[in-house]
């Protein structure tokens, strides 16, 4: 196989990247379920297979004999990298697998959004112990000396035995989330990386709070130590790489920033010289430690993005406006009889990721929002996009934008910011104010049709509504994971919100009085938005549209794509649903069948390994 064909396998982000002990070999994994070898000196790729879902992280053990690649499908695939084959398939997690920890090689652990440490025998497949304990989803675990060190969501860092599956110790909690953990075993210490941008380091026995270095403004998505002397990695969504003294923690480089970062990819070279990482681009980046550049960009050459769809707007003419992984803008056509794009655009300072996209029909107006703190707006004249402005809210990734129409705020516009913040700007972009909504990632959005209000729901389960002017209005009964969506009604009587803990809930948007709780099932959801007073629409990770009947809490559920779908939106009297298998698909409501298709991309390219 070439080059460029073997490069087409991985069409989505890499996730994680490892170097396989002391090669010059790279294994990769990524949101389009794929695992491969890249090999830096020769740039050959080499892919092993295919999970079901994407794949979060993957570990090699010490020898490098063996690989581990942790996904969303919920399984850990096992891989002998000796004869490049799937050796196992760890099943028993009942959500997301975030991380795995190689004991030794006949043991592992793993953690999950199920909020469950799992301890397995790698020889037969079979869960040797299951450890409860933290209160949310966990995320990062370590491995030193008969000790599991695992942290996540709930905002602590904790310490486990092995043999008896005991706590021993719990650091925390702290006031944000804790993404990623690290052990530095040369200097006997704990490293901690989080959301509030701040890198904490530990005492490994007394568990002493030694050092806090703060040189992120943004979360950190990504903690790593050094092989060699224990400097510690960080990386955040400041898009900021910084590397840390071990003696005197003290800021010693900044590596070079690359457009198409992915921050929770990061690790060391083991000779502690490099540092390597995936891309959104599907590519490997490899730094220099000691001049900060970046030496190597394996697969640029055949790299043309990802068109992994993260939102859509819709003008209501049978024209849509798409963003994507690949950080590019597209305009097409989707109706009964036609399917074609008709322009794309990439904005002046480079392509970056962009997860939201907003059409103002107020402005005639395009707005995107970018993964590297930047909004973008856009004159459309016919077909044709304009860039006009690039505003730096540097609040964090931005996930969510919509417009007013309301008398005096014609236009206006407001973020979901991942620092917690919902901007309010003109529709010229001239900031007005950053209403402090939440304490962590607020994920979506939504305006009232007729009143001044809006609602806004986070990654902590928070659900609240807030006036134009900033006021914090209602909290909501809200949910016990991450809430990705959130939608009014066109009455603008009710509010409806998904969670990651697989329950719809509806409110009524002025007494805050829960009126509905339906599980939907447990597959992640993404999406949501009311078809009408009494029927919601939800979207999920694993390629489905869900019709709720709020009348009678009935779920109809159809499966249109290949893997998740991130929104849905009204298209004429139709539905516009995107999804991360690079297309777009016009679904007719009633039945939730696809009626048109349109396409980027062509995601995957063989069955998962396992089949």
């Amino acid at each position: 196989m070439s080059v460029s064909e073997q490069f087409l396998h991985h069409r989505g982000p890499i996730t994680c990247a490892a170097q396989i002990g002391n090669s010059q070999q790279i294994i990769t994994s990524g949101y389009d379920s794929a695992v491969a070898l890249f090999d830096i000196d020769t740039e050959q790729v080499e892919l092993l297979g295919y999970h079901e879902h994407l794949v979060n992280r993957v570990t090699v053990n010490q020898a490098g004999t063996l690989a581990a690649s942790a996904s969303s499908d919920y399984n850990i695939y096992l891989w002998d990298l000796t004869d490049k084959s799937l050796k196992r398939v760890l099943k028993g997690h009942d959500d997301d697998v975030e991380d795995f920890v190689f004991i030794n090689d006949h043991l592992g652990a793993s953690v999950s959004r199920d909020w469950r440490i799992l301890l397995w025998d790698l020889d037969t497949g079979s869960i040797e112990r299951v450890i409860l304990g933290h209160e949310k989803d966990v995320l990062s675990i370590n491995y030193f000396a008969g000790k599991l060190y695992t942290s996540g969501d709930d905002m602590t860092l904790r310490v486990w035995d092995i043999t008896t599956g005991k706590q021993q110790a719990k650091i925390g909690p702290f006031t944000t989330e804790t993404d990623s953990c690290a052990i530095d075993e040369q200097n006997h210490r704990l490293v901690l990386g989080c959301d509030d941008g701040i890198v904490r380091v530990f005492d490994l026995q007394t568990h002493e709070l030694i050092a806090q270095l703060q040189g992120h403004t943004s979360a950190i998505k990504k903690v790593a130590v050094s092989p060699t002397n224990g400097n510690i990695l960080s990386a955040a969504y400041d898009q900021r790489i910084l590397i840390w003294d071990h003696q005197n923690f003290e800021q010693i480089q900044q590596l070079e920033s690359k457009n198409a970062l992915w921050e929770r990819s990061f690790n060391w070279a083991s000779d502690g010289q490099r540092v390597v990482a995936g891309s959104f681009d599907g590519t490997v980046f490899v730094w220099d430690v000691t001049s900060g550049a970046c030496i190597h960009h394996l697969g640029a050459q055949h790299a043309h993005g990802n068109a992994c769809f993260n939102d859509v707007a819709s003008k209501g003419d049978g024209t849509l406006v798409a963003v994507s992984d690949d950080g590019i803008i597209r305009v097409g056509e989707l109706t009964s009889e036609q399917a074609r794009w008709h322009t794309q655009y990439v904005p002046q300072n480079g392509r970056v990721l962009m997860n939201a996209v907003h059409f103002c029909p107020h402005m005639q107006k395009v707005i995107a929002g970018a993964h590297n703190q930047h909004l973008y707006l856009f004159e459309r004249s016919q077909q044709n996009l304009h860039e006009q402005a690039s505003i730096a809210l540097l609040e964090g990734p931005i996930n969510s934008i919509v417009s007013a129409h309301h008398n005096g705020f014609e236009g206006d516009l407001f973020v979901a910011c991942y620092s917690g913040k919902v901007a309010h700007l003109a529709s010229d972009g001239r900031q007005i104010k950053k209403i402090a909504a939440h304490d962590n990632a607020v994920k979506a959005l939504a305006l009232h049709p007729h009143k001044r209000l809006g609602v806004s729901c986070c990654a902590e389960g928070e659900l609240v509504s807030w006036d134009f002017e900033g006021n914090i209005l209602q909290h909501y009964l809200g949910h016990t994971a991450i809430i990705d969506d959130v939608a009014i009604d066109p009455s603008g009587q009710y509010v409806a919100s998904a969670g990651r803990d697989f329950i719809l809930k509806v409110h009524g948007l002025e007494d805050g009085r829960l009126l509905h709780c339906i599980h939907i099932g447990k597959r992640s959801p993404k999406g949501l938005l009311f078809l009408d007073q009494s029927t919601v629409i939800i979207t999920n990770y694993w390629g489905e549209l869900l019709k709720v009947d709020l009348t009678n809490g009935a779920v109809i559920r159809s499966c249109i794509a290949k893997n998740g779908i991130s929104t849905v939106v009204r298209h004429g009297e139709l539905l516009a649903a995107t999804s991360y298998d690079g297309a777009i698909y016009l679904v007719e409501p009633t039945q939730l069948t696809t009626v048109n298709s349109l396409r980027s991309m062509a995601q995957k390219t063989s069955e998962p390994a396992y089949a």
